[in-house]
């Protein structure tokens, strides 16, 4: 069954921040402090860039965060609610971003995991990413990845 995403409101920031602290909260022991999207503020995260939710009668399921680059779109962030987690969708999410960024004519997606996040880095391997540098960035060290994607193909483009 797929459950239809929708934008991001700011009524939608408190929540989305929850869900994101309850996804990554089983990172912190493992990286010694909270992960980069602990830190955000996902008020200004939907104001300026896109934010998608998936929710059903729990509330939140999903939350993507897509920020359109020069020459990428950045997936800033995929989670998943706990109690969904290990069922495919943080999967479907990335390919859901992949599609968004074909369809804007952009030819690649790049994200970064902490470096610590082995099982994360495997995943993402793959599904094709490569890994383009290791930086260090706001005491977090980073793996940055990248994923050549294929043109859409001429004639119309469904609407995003």
């Amino acid at each position: 069954m797929t459950i239809p995403g929708r934008k991001a409101r700011l009524e939608d920031a408190e929540a989305v921040t929850a869900l994101v602290h309850a996804a990554y909260a089983p990172w912190v022991a493992v990286i010694g402090t909270a992960p980069g999207p602990m830190l955000c503020d996902y008020a200004g995260m939907i104001a300026d860039h896109f934010v998608t939710v998936t929710e059903d009668e729990a509330g939140l399921r999903e939350v993507s965060v897509l920020i359109l680059q020069d020459d990428a779109v950045l997936i800033d962030n995929i989670a998943v609610r706990p109690d969904l987690q290990g069922r495919g969708l943080g999967r479907r999410m990335i390919e859901m971003a992949e599609i968004n960024a074909r369809l804007y004519g952009f030819p690649k997606t790049r994200l970064y995991v902490h470096e610590k996040m082995g099982r994360n880095i495997a995943l993402y391997q793959s599904l094709g990413y490569v890994i383009t540098k290791r930086v260090t960035e706001q005491g977090l060290n980073r793996v940055y990845m990248e994923k050549a994607l294929d043109p859409w193909p001429s004639g119309p483009r469904p609407r995003p």
